[in-house]
């Protein structure tokens, strides 16, 4: 007991001064690590493990304000890495915005430096790991970009076993389990491997096995099962694509393209409208009830609105099926823009009109819908939508529903990148999701994450996916209770500080 209680003390002990010829080698590789663990086209699962091990030995083993002020540059730097390894167009609210994320992800190793020296063991294990994914939900609560920078659970897209913890936790239980394998490490090192720090490293070790475990159990005796109903995703044709961006280029503004001769908009866009009508048709014949449009796939104009949907309306009933029509609809003042889904039944009757949540800052400019989740009761289940840029948005996306349409537009270099990240919503809140993505990357998830239908706009000029999923969803932990654990995690943070504070102002 003796030699345990001093062990624990001795944490509070400055690091040993050998330790320090390694320091910048330490922050070097975790920095490179980190640019292939921000979830782009380059991304390397493990790296998200051994990145944090890295910096937090570095951090911890100098100087508190160079090194945490290193650690920001390395942040900003992988923020930069990703914004050009998945193109996205660098406006100055989306490169201050994704430098200020990752600003925020400095934040857990600020409180590690501060705090963890002189405090306990429990604390010095768990603070790192709770306060990351404290701040992972903040980035998601606060931000206006969601999930699409900064938690690192979409990093491992590949590991289902695991992946099946955000069916409890959200999103942020796989970076608590990366936060705290930093601290483990750390602790280890730190000890020279002597038996508590073992034992520590053993606890560790369990919990991440029992989600495994518990992970690969239930892919193996709870998949979704029961009747399926064949959904289609539409993309209009690469050629009529072309076609109307050679008379209104895909660079020109909402505000430009209201301002060009009508006649002309509604010529062009008629030749995109009457593709989809026609694709739609071809995917009731190949037996599919439920059929939706990619994000933006149909161009109207306001005075056109309804003899459209009146269209769409008509080719519902006649094929009948469920259609999803999405529309950017060109208004004649500001803000020029609307980005819409509407929803017919098989009589040809609307269910209803969605309005995009969450335009992406600095890039769409049209104003956000109301935040309400459409959900309507089907003979194929419970349907839902949202649209594209939505689904990076967990509390948004904790709908009940069996099956969620997300209409999306992406671009090559981004496609399988937002893909991957809007399927994690399926693991968290148990439904199906179908996501047509034009320019990306297309496809179909379970409830548990599996692949059941994907498509490759590179790969061909028409864009008719087809998936059977099924009809029926299920219950989630997180669901049902949200966002507990990370604000558990959030309180759990809040509370070391508020210690640390008042043991330091005795």
């Amino acid at each position: 007991m003796r030699t345990e209680q001093l062990d624990r003390r001795s944490e509070a002990a400055p690091p040993a001064t050998g330790g320090r010829r390694w320091r910048w080698a330490w922050l070097g590789a975790g920095t490179l690590l980190w640019l292939f663990a921000v979830h782009g086209r380059f991304d390397i699962a493990v790296a998200a493990w051994l990145s944090p091990v890295l910096l937090l030995r570095f951090v911890r083993t100098g100087p508190a304000l160079g090194g945490l002020a290193a650690v920001w540059a390395a942040s900003a730097l992988a923020g930069v890495f990703w914004l050009v390894e998945t193109v996205v167009p660098m406006s100055v609210i989306v490169v201050v915005g994704i430098i200020g994320l990752g600003t925020l992800t400095v934040v857990p190793y600020v409180l590690d430096r501060l705090i963890t020296p002189g405090a306990g063991t429990v604390t010095s294990l768990l603070l790192f790991p709770a306060a990351l994914a404290a701040c992972e939900f903040l980035m998601t609560l606060l931000s206006p970009f969601g999930t699409a920078f900064g938690v690192p659970a979409a990093t491992q897209h590949d590991d289902l076993a695991l992946l099946q913890v955000v069916s409890v936790t959200g999103p942020y239980g796989v970076g608590f389990l990366i936060g705290w394998f930093a601290t483990t490490v750390n602790h280890l090192w730190e000890k020279r491997l002597r038996g508590y720090a073992l034992r520590t490293a053993g606890a560790y070790a369990g919990v991440v096995l029992l989600a495994l475990l518990a992970g690969g159990a239930r892919l193996a005796f709870l998949p979704p099962d029961g009747a399926t109903v064949r959904v289609a995703g539409i993309s209009p044709d690469t050629s009529a694509t072309r076609e109307l961006h050679a008379t209104l280029s895909a660079d020109l503004t909402p505000q430009q393209v209201a301002s060009r001769d009508q006649a002309a908009v509604r010529a062009a866009f008629g030749k995109v409208n009457a593709n989809l009508l026609a694709r739609t048709r071809e995917a009731a014949r190949a037996g599919a009830k439920i059929v939706m449009w990619s994000e933006q796939a149909a161009g109207v104009l306001a005075a056109d609105e309804q003899a459209f949907l009146g269209q769409v309306a008509a080719a519902a009933r006649e094929n009948g099926v469920y259609l999803q029509a999405a529309v950017s609809l060109v208004l004649p003042r500001a803000p020029y823009a609307a980005n819409r889904t509407y929803l017919y039944d098989p009589s040809g009757a609307q269910v209803w009109a969605y309005d995009k949540t969450h335009p992406i800052p600095g890039l769409e400019f049209y104003p956000p819908g109301d935040g309400v989740v459409p959900v309507a009761r089907t003979p194929y289940g419970r349907l839902a939508t949202v649209t594209c840029f939505d689904a990076d948005f967990p509390e948004l996306m904790r709908v009940d529903a069996d099956i969620m349409l997300v209409p999306a537009r992406d671009w090559a270099e981004i496609g399988p990148v937002h893909s991957q990240k809007a399927s994690l919503r399926s693991i968290e809140n148990g439904y199906t999701m179908v996501r047509q993505a034009e320019f990306g990357v297309s496809g179909a998830f379970d409830a548990q994450g599996r692949v059941l239908a994907a498509h490759d706009y590179a790969g061909g000029d028409r864009h008719v996916v087809l998936s059977d999923v099924p009809v029926r969803g299920a219950t989630t932990v997180y669901r049902v209770i949200g966002d507990v654990f990370a604000w558990a995690c959030l309180a759990g943070t809040v509370v070391a500080v508020g210690l640390a504070v008042r043991r330091r102002t005795r």
